[in-house]
């Protein structure tokens, strides 16, 4: 199947061989779907905290994050095309004949081109789209009112101007304030003065970025730190990282081989963002905050987030602790019977467990490897919102090949939902994922986990892509807080919707949440 070049080819990529056919053997079995038990749901896997709960989480917080060495991870190497995909389309097809002035005009829903032009002031970008557009000779006024919307989209778009199809997210202006307009990465940097700050006022934030925008990235935070250091009296510490070459993935033809570039050579295509659980792995600091780089609002709604972020903070500070020490009388071996029973219902109550029946007979021996096995595991406190529109992807009970039960973040793409039975179960859910996430990767002994030693391969997933007129096949990694965490020890909390307002399309900029009051 594969020629020297080739085998030179996969060696440059810091892959080997038996991995490739790994991949190649993934595509001719495909991945099996998730068997899901039922939905996570407050009172079944999910919890629903009390004012006073949320209040006494946030205070455990404050009062002990001294103690840990905390990091906010972002990851912010996608492109922001797919936000500008209709704008896009509408600028290679506009003539700006009335047949196209009257499609225009009749299409006024929210996400139209329409909205777009009718509210382009409110966009935070405004002011320095029309800059550069004036600067060029044009008087944008003008453009508007002939509805010369062509040449404003060619200098927003495009590299005649602003270049927004191809810039990452981290570098939109998103939000409109009184001095100036903020990226979105400007919107992190401030969120992590917040919650990822230590002691001596060190604020960690760590963003994975494409090859091609990272010294973008850099300048970005050289030009906008300092502003945010001086409001926020923090000192910031920004790493960057790459997607690794060797978590690529080898791409096939409809016939399950290789497929192969007009110079012949074989395709290999990113392994999606479950290929960051490597970029995670690298990282030392005991608690990570994980959140997308798209989901952030102004200032003025921020406080809810904060208050939220502490809480599962919090709660995972508490769980934590109490998992250590039990894993030091674990290891120690010299434990009664009672205090067993105490682990395991703490195991199965608090952390959600799954203890199978045959647990009661095992010599004492046994139970205390099956506890001290199961607990000593990194360990994520998830966020979940409630559902408002159409069910997805969320917190589910799944079940293994081996029977055994497990918590665990579930993507549409991995459910069988021709199975009457499990799209009831989707049906039913209340709360889906909105990227959430504080994760504890230090075990009880202060080392760090190797989290590749935790991830379910068989999470992974197919799907079909054209290049060059050909279809092909292409495969992803276990999604990294899908499979790459299945299995993590997994905890629920919901949270309120307002924690959650992605920008999928430009006009969701419009929306409410991220409009100045």
């Amino acid at each position: 199947m594969f020629t020297e070049k080739d085998l030179e080819q996969i060696k440059h990529k810091g892959l080997d061989l038996k991995e490739v056919e790994k991949q190649i053997n993934n595509f001719k079995q495909g991945f099996p779907p998730i068997n899901l038990v039922a939905a996570a749901t407050p009172g079944n896997g999910l919890h629903s905290f009390s004012d006073e709960k949320v209040n006494e989480l946030e205070r455990f917080f404050d009062e002990n994050y001294s103690d840990y060495d905390l990091l906010k991870f972002v990851p912010a190497s996608g492109a922001a095309s797919r936000m500008f995909k209709h704008l896009f389309e509408f600028m290679v097809k506009y003539t700006g004949n009335t047949s196209d002035i009257s499609a225009y005009e009749k299409d006024k829903s929210f996400n139209s081109v329409f909205n777009f032009f009718d509210k382009i002031e409110n966009f935070a970008f405004y002011n320095l789209l029309k800059e550069t557009i004036e600067a060029d000779g044009f008087n944008f006024q003008k453009l508007l009112e002939t509805k010369d919307f062509k040449t404003i989209l060619e200098y927003f778009l495009t590299n005649k101007g602003l270049d927004y199809s191809t810039m990452p997210k981290g570098l939109l202006l998103f939000h409109n304030y009184p001095d100036a307009p903020r990226y979105s990465l400007e919107e992190h940097l401030v969120e992590a003065a917040v919650y990822s700050a230590d002691t001596e006022k060190k604020a960690k934030i760590h963003l994975t970025v494409s090859p091609d925008h990272e010294e973008k990235f850099k300048e970005a935070v050289a030009e906008k730190s300092s502003k945010y250091e001086e409001k926020f009296d923090v000192e910031y510490q920004v790493g960057f990282s790459q997607q690794m070459s060797h978590t690529d993935m080898i791409a096939v033809d409809m016939g399950n081989e290789p497929f192969r570039t007009e110079d012949g050579k074989i395709l290999f295509r990113p392994g999606g963002h479950g290929a960051l659980i490597e970029n995670v792995n690298q990282l030392n600091s005991e608690i990570i905050f994980i959140k997308n780089i798209d989901n952030i609002v102004p200032d003025r709604l921020r406080e809810t987030t904060y208050i939220y972020k502490k809480v599962i903070g919090g709660l995972l500070f508490k769980l934590q602790d109490k998992t250590f020490e039990y894993l030091d009388l674990l290891e120690d071996a010299n434990i009664d019977e009672a205090k067993l029973e105490e682990i395991k219902v703490f195991a199965n109550k608090e952390l959600n467990i799954y203890i199978s029946p045959a647990f009661r007979g095992y010599d004492k021996m046994d139970k205390i490897d099956f506890l001290f096995n199961k607990l000593n595991r990194p360990m994520r406190i998830c966020g979940m919102v409630k559902n408002e529109g159409e069910p997805g992807g969320g917190p589910f009970w799944v079940k293994s090949e081996n029977g055994e039960q497990s918590l665990q973040i579930v993507e549409s793409s991995q459910m069988d939902l021709n199975n009457p039975a499990q799209k009831e179960i989707v049906t039913s859910a209340t709360h889906f994922n909105p990227v959430d996430l504080v994760c504890g990767i230090h075990d009880f002994n202060g080392n760090k986990f190797d989290l590749k030693q935790f991830v379910d391969p068989n999470t992974g997933f197919i799907s079909i892509k054209s290049m060059g007129g050909k279809d092909l096949k292409a495969q992803e990694l276990p999604g990294l807080w899908n499979g790459a965490m299945a299995n993590w020890i997994t905890v629920f909390v919901e949270t309120p919707i307002i924690t959650f307002n992605p920008v999928k399309t430009v006009n969701d900029l419009l929306r409410d949440q991220h409009q100045p009051a």
